[in-house]
């Protein structure tokens, strides 16, 4: 049966070109992570802040670099699309930022990030995650980004707000984390906003 309404986005948007770097133009970069940032992302995950809003841990650097291996795997298939965050002059690691869950034909993704402790409090998920709705809406052709955040986690909703994500309600005991099920915000931009 036809469609009436043709895919936002085609098949090959992300995979017609290698995953691209992206700069903040403040000293940050987005680039692909490469299997030397496994160490730093497996220490990042040590971090008792990491496992109150995430529901994952990592055991070795050797599990990390699965990750990485996966990550890189995501973008070949257009399911994700995940960036290390760093100092654009030491190459530092400060943080992730992502595109989870995509839909191409719809023209959407779920926005996420997080940062390395030492880069909390310095506007660096905020950098990162406007540089990626740039790319993602203005550049790419995505309708929709959505951000969820546990309501608790007041630093994410920082983020969202000061990124332009308008706050659209809230998912009722959405997502399981180690210390049970937490209320998350919804959050959205739209192209044109």
């Amino acid at each position: 049966m036809p469609f009436l309404i043709s895919p936002v986005l085609t098949a090959e948007v992300l995979t017609a070109r290698p995953q691209p770097t992206l700069t903040t133009g403040d000293g940050l970069l987005l680039r692909p992570w490469r299997a030397g940032d496994a160490p730093a992302v497996y220490e990042v995950f040590q971090d008792p802040v990491m496992h109150q809003w995430h529901a994952r841990t990592a055991d070795s650097e050797e599990e990390v670099a699965d990750w990485i291996r996966d990550w890189h795997q995501a973008w070949e298939e257009q399911r994700e699309a995940q960036w290390a965050v760093v100092d654009a002059d030491s190459d530092r690691l400060l943080g992730r930022v992502a595109l989870r869950e995509i839909r191409l034909g719809d023209g959407t993704a779920e926005v996420a990030y997080w940062t390395v402790p030492a880069a909390r409090g310095r506007g660096v998920a905020a950098r990162a995650t406007t540089a990626l709705a740039h790319w993602a809406l203005d550049e790419t052709g995505f309708h929709r980004l959505e951000l969820l955040h546990a309501v608790r986690n007041e630093a994410s909703c920082r983020v969202a707000s000061r990124t332009g994500f308008a706050l659209e309600g809230t998912k009722r005991s959405a997502i399981l984390h180690p210390d049970g099920w937490h209320d998350m915000h919804l959050h959205a931009r739209v192209r044109g906003d």
